[in-house]
């Protein structure tokens, strides 16, 4: 029996921050040597930070990378290590991953396959290796092997696959199989999204499985750029069978994962199959008929991959924008967070977050810990506990006009104090009242509700905005805008009002969700430390109807008066934008979802007016502040979900759902036929 400890490290860099990101490369392997791990696997592009962007075509970051990696081969004595880095060959840009053993570079690995998708633009920056292809690299004086390589030591074979190299239907590791490799090393930057720790562990498994390998996969950890979210996922699987996975959510440095594996067992098992034939396709002659009365069942199943392992939604949730938010906030230095707390669900949504943080970090670092990473904020270091910290970390701010409510007032300082936040109160009427009387004198008029209902409306929100950024300026703290996914995508929001912010922690969920999940934190919580912290501020949130508070009170608003239930515009929005169905069949879709809830003339309806808000508002997404990924429903315009400022409106797909509901084109549902030959 040949056993080799080996291990997978999960780090959180940032990009360019080379003093940082080494001394985490510098902890790792020393944690790892302690350890006794013979190979070691750390992330894609770990030097540089995987977020540099155009800072790739810089070439002094391809030569400090390489200055960096001369630190790192001294540290990686009586052990292997692989770590990625950028490298310029024959003058082009490649993604590679190097391998040490012992002090000595072996040859670097590049990257075959780039994500050039939703979040990723990895071909604007590099140029994909073609398989077979070997090459030399020539490193002060020294030439290096470079390219589609697998290096032998001590009889272990050592394969690479970088990140999205892995995902792919002909991967490199379908070759390693016949080229006799034991191992598989994967460094990647695979980003959080719901449910995708389960894909990443099975395509683990299975890899492991069907190649008969030990394979060995290493991720980052925390937000390292701004928008991505890196949950520490890391694992170690053989022959199918899952070694050892990391804890996801640190707010440390690193995790090493380890795990001792049998390299003899690997070879036994690959001398005992021939290599993977494909079986031949079968000729299918048939007729399908697709029947769109079937509602879709892709939640259910969403809902059953959760149950299967890992943490709920809710909790996932929490997680993941807590870690983004205190990662954002100690990389930009700044001192805090500054909320608009209007007493609503996404002010309060936001608000409860960063309380949130401060006890998930305190369960994964301790306080110290806590205080330590954030020692730059000199006032943290009188506070003893995480109460303490919230005063000086999270102000809030209530700013009242006459339109504003008792219980919104209520629901505000409920929250503020459940969580030990600063609270202010402060009224802006008197410059509401102002910046209306001195337009009106203006424009030689007054101004009524009914001729000027948006303006009056803008004013409010708008008017909020100087104040709380002064308060923010003040304490040098990151103001947090407030807008969820559902307003984004129809525009139901005032520029430089609500939108107001350094980062939008909520933009990426729906408000629909976005009410359950508050109403399970009030009752349930997230589990820290053995008990479930719950805020129970937000029990009077949860009872208020959602509302601007922006018309006067006998107005009754509310923001689903305004515009539609939420949950219909979020299963439009998922048809429409996720789907890429159009206005038609999107009114389709949802009348089969809500059959028996809502009227078909109130379907088609709100389907218009989503489709109508949503092509004049792309000004406004574009416009947004920063947001975190959560999954593929993301509206960032800059990130994943692009479309023309400037566009047709849908006028001719709109005046197709107006006759297909008035009943002037066929609405039987046909079946459609083909037959599948080779």
């Amino acid at each position: 029996m040949k056993l080799i400890k080996v291990g997978a490290a999960a780090l959180n860099q940032t990009p360019l921050d080379w003093k940082n990101n080494l001394a985490n490369i510098s902890l790792a392997i020393a944690d790892a040597q302690d350890q006794n791990v013979s190979i070691l696997c750390l992330p894609e592009l770990a030097i540089t930070g995987y977020g540099c962007e155009d800072a790739f075509y810089i070439p002094d970051v391809k030569k400090r990378s390489l200055e960096m990696l001369e630190e790192i081969r001294e540290l990686s004595s009586k052990m292997i290590v692989c770590v990625g880095l950028p490298i310029e060959v024959n003058n082009k840009n490649f993604n590679a991953a190097c391998i040490i053993a012992d002090k000595n570079i072996l040859g670097f690995v590049c990257k075959q396959h780039l994500p050039n998708y939703g979040l990723f633009y990895e071909d604007r920056w590099f140029h994909r290796w073609p398989a077979g292809v070997k090459d030399e690299i020539n490193l002060d004086g020294f030439k290096y092997p470079v390219g589609d390589l697998i290096f032998e030591l001590d009889g272990v074979r050592i394969g690479v696959e970088i990140c999205e190299d892995a995902w792919v239907p002909r991967s490199p590791g379908a070759s390693y199989f016949d080229r006799g490799v034991s191992i598989i090393l994967n460094p990647s930057a695979s980003p959080f999204e719901f449910f995708k720790f389960q894909t990443r562990e099975q395509l683990v498994a299975d890899t492991s499985r069907s190649h008969n390998v030990s394979y060995v996969y290493a991720n980052l950890l925390g937000n390292e750029s701004g928008r991505l979210i890196f949950d520490g996922d890391t694992m170690i699987a053989t022959n199918g069978k899952m070694l050892a996975s990391s804890p996801r959510f640190s707010y440390a440095d690193y995790t090493l994962t380890t795990a001792q594996i049998d390299i003899d067992n690997n070879k036994r098992e690959q001398s005992k199959i021939k290599s993977p034939v494909s079986p031949p396709a079968n000729k299918i002659a048939g007729i399908f008929s697709f029947d769109e009365d079937l509602e879709p069942t892709h939640e259910q199943a969403m809902l059953e991959a959760f149950e299967k392992g890992g943490f709920l939604k809710e909790e996932e949730f929490a997680r993941a924008v807590c870690l983004g938010l205190f990662d954002y906030l100690r990389k930009s230095k700044s001192n805090g967070f500054t909320i608009s707390l209007s007493g609503g669900a996404d002010s309060s949504a936001c608000t409860a977050l960063c309380g949130l943080m401060i006890r998930l970090a305190e369960e994964s670092i301790g306080f110290d810990g806590f205080r330590k990473k954030l020692s730059y904020i000199n006032k943290l270091s009188n506070c003893e506990n995480a109460d303490s910290a919230s005063k000086v970390l999270i102000h809030t701010v209530y700013q009242a006009t006459e339109n504003s409510s008792v219980e919104t007032l209520q629901s505000a300082k409920a929250l503020a104090d459940s969580i030990g936040a600063t609270f202010f109160d402060v009224s802006i009427n008197g410059l509401v009242e102002k910046y209306t009387e001195l337009i009106e004198g203006t424009i030689d008029r007054k101004l009524s509700w009914a001729t000027d209902d948006i303006a009056l409306q803008n004013i409010q929100a708008r008017v909020r905005a100087p104040g709380v950024w002064l308060l923010t300026n003040l304490s040098n703290h990151l103001l947090l805008a407030t807008s969820n996914r559902s307003e984004v995508a129809v525009g139901y929001a005032t520029m430089d009002g609500d939108t107001a912010g350094s980062i939008s922690p909520i933009s990426g969920i729906d408000k629909h969700w976005l009410r359950h999940w508050l109403i399970w934190l009030e009752k349930t919580g997230c589990e820290v430390m053995g008990k479930h912290i719950k805020v129970e501020g937000l029990k009077f949130v949860n009872k208020l109807p959602p509302t601007a508070e922006l018309r006067p009170k006998d107005s009754n608003q509310t923001d689903e008066g305004d515009l539609m239930p939420y949950e219909v515009l979020d299963a439009i929005e998922a048809a429409a934008i996720q789907d890429k169905k159009t206005p038609l069949e999107s009114y389709r879709t949802i009348c089969i979802t809500f059959k028996n809830r809502f009227e078909k003339a109130e379907l088609y309806t709100w389907t218009m007016r989503f489709f109508r808000l949503w092509s004049r508002n792309q000004w406004k997404r574009e416009r947004y502040a920063p947001g975190f990924h959560l999954d593929s429903r993301n509206l960032d315009s800059r990130s994943w979900c692009r479309f023309p400022i400037l566009n047709g409106g849908f006028d001719a797909e709109l005046e197709e759902l107006s006759k297909y509901y008035e009943g002037k084109i066929d609405k039987k549902n046909k079946g459609i036929g083909f037959k599948i030959n080779q």
